[in-house]
C-alpha cells in the first residue's frame, strides 16, 4: 500500500548530530501547513537511525528503510514494514516542485540523509 504527499518546499540542513531534508506544503502567505522531515541521527553511543516526522508525529529507528528511489521531483520511500503512522502504508511517495532551490537541496541531501538506502534513480 502506498501513501502520497505533495510539497512546494524542500530544504536540507546539517546539525551537529543528524543531517535533514525537510519537505513544507506553505499558504501562499509563506506559512507551513503541512510538513514532512527526514532526519539521519548520528550518535556517539547509538547506530545511525532514520526518523521521520509528519506534522508533530515521528516514526522510524535502525531498520526504516528498505530501499529509496528519485526520480526527477518524486522521492519514493520503500519501508520494512508498513507504518501504522501512514495507515500501514510500506511506500511513501514524496513530490515536491520541480524548482532550482528544492532540486538543488535534494541533490544535497538525498545521499546524506538516505544513505546506501538511495539505490535507483536521478536527480
Amino acid at each position: 500500500m502506498s501513501h502520497s504527499r505533495y510539497y512546494d518546499t524542500v530544504a536540507f540542513d546539517v546539525r551537529d548530530n543528524a543531517t535533514m531534508l525537510f519537505f513544507a506544503k506553505t499558504s501562499d502567505e509563506g506559512d507551513i501547513k503541512d510538513y514532512l522531515l527526514l532526519m539521519r541521527a548520528v550518535e556517539d553511543d547509538f547506530d545511525e537511525s532514520l526518523y521521520i516526522e509528519i506534522n508533530e508525529t515521528q516514526f522510524g529507528g535502525h531498520n526504516l528503510l528498505k530501499e529509496a528511489r528519485l526520480l526527477g521531483n518524486t522521492l519514493t520511500l520503500i519501508l520494512h514494514k508498513p507504518a501504522s503512522e501512514l495507515d500501514n502504508a510500506t511506500e511513501l511517495v514524496l513530490t515536491f516542485d520541480e524548482t532550482e532551490n528544492n532540486l538543488s537541496s535534494i541533490e544535497a541531501g538525498a545521499f546524506r540523509v538516505l544513505g546506501d538506502a538511495l539505490t535507483g534513480g536521478n536527480a
